[in-house]
């Protein structure tokens, strides 16, 4: 059975796809059946994470920890299996997570808004245009104080 001990970075490098923890000797430590184990940069020395989709994209890689003259050789994908490795590994690389993402979602968002306030004055004017057909004249009055209403609403906030 697998319980992290220790994770931390030796250090972080990161480039426009990639954030990569590197990692060191005395920086990561791991119980392997409650026997503490040293990582020892001798295969893999570090976890690359896909920025676009934040996941981890060297799974198949393999770590090397050791206890005296004990080694065990362990793949990052049973690492991931670890929730809390997950869980350090996340608080390591969230911070280099570009704003730039979520100021993204946030414009998306924005646009939605307005696309759904096009869609609601075009809904409007043919509601107005119907009351002029069917010679409604309550319905017109009501539609076209909501259209002025909404008009002024978009004027103030611009």
């Amino acid at each position: 059975m697998l319980n992290i001990k220790m994770l931390k970075p030796y250090y972080v490098k990161e480039d426009k796809r990639f954030i990569r923890v590197v990692l060191a000797y005395q920086y990561f430590s791991l119980f392997i059946d409650q026997e503490l184990y040293q990582f020892v940069p001798m295969e893999s020395r570090e976890i690359i994470v896909d920025r676009s989709r934040k996941r981890v994209h060297n799974v198949f890689d393999i770590f090397v920890f050791q206890r005296e003259k004990k080694i065990v050789y362990v793949s990052v994908a049973d690492l991931l299996a670890i929730p809390e490795f997950i869980t350090h590994l996340d608080s390591i690389v969230s911070p280099y997570y570009d704003d730039d993402e979520q100021l993204e979602g946030q414009e998306s968002m924005e646009e939605a808004k307005e696309i759904i306030v096009q869609l609601e004055k075009e809904n409007l004017r043919r509601l107005i245009d119907r009351s002029i057909d069917e010679q409604d004249r309550e319905s017109f009055e009501v539609l076209t104080n909501l259209w002025n209403n909404l008009n002024r609403q978009q004027s103030s906030h611009s």
